[in-house]
């Protein structure tokens, strides 16, 4: 069994930028466990644990994805939910292309099993996950709230598998699909 999720990539510019921005959330009480910055992508959907011998499916279904490369930005870091935050992230604004991505990505992987998404798609970018959450984390989010952090073009997506491992994930590419 593969651990599995279909992302694109953001540029290294974006990535350096969101770095910086998890420094000065560094500053927060709330006990945060942030991503590795040059791990940082969004995910289009996470397929779960996937049998090893589907992979050449799942790669072939995500090959017939035909879309348009579009910008993409970092937009307002904040978080999942504010009265229970679980999640912090960068909303990535593309006017729309990432919900035409991820539409692509549901029709061609359902047909396989993989099940469709129940809650709408907001891309964005995870830049940690809340272990316990602090009032000040609010304020460095507000410290953050005229910041930009970069843009790129999405031109592909990629197949990545997961292995969770006590210093955090380590992903491979399993395969690139570039439009």
């Amino acid at each position: 069994m593969v651990r599995a999720f279909v992302a694109c990539e953001l540029s290294l510019e974006m990535k350096q930028q969101l770095a910086a921005a998890q420094i000065e959330l560094k500053k927060s009480a709330a006990r945060l466990t942030f991503v590795d910055p040059t791990l940082i992508h969004i995910t289009v959907k996470f397929l779960g644990e996937v049998d090893e011998k589907k992979i050449p499916q799942v790669i072939a279904a995500l090959e017939s994805i035909r879309v348009q490369p579009f910008p993409a930005r970092g937009g307002r870091i904040t978080v999942n939910n504010p009265s229970r935050p679980h999640t912090v992230w960068c909303a990535i604004e593309d006017a729309g292309k990432g919900q035409e991505v991820f539409s692509a990505v549901e029709t061609v992987l359902s047909p396989l099993g993989f099940p469709r998404e129940t809650r709408s798609f907001k891309p964005h970018a995870t830049l940690a996950r809340v272990k316990e959450a602090d009032s000040s984390l609010f304020k460095y989010l507000d410290n953050l709230k005229s910041a930009t952090f970069g843009s790129c073009l999405i031109s592909g997506l990629k197949l990545k598998k997961s292995t969770l491992t006590p210093k955090g994930p380590v992903y491979e590419d399993l395969c690139e699909v570039l439009w």
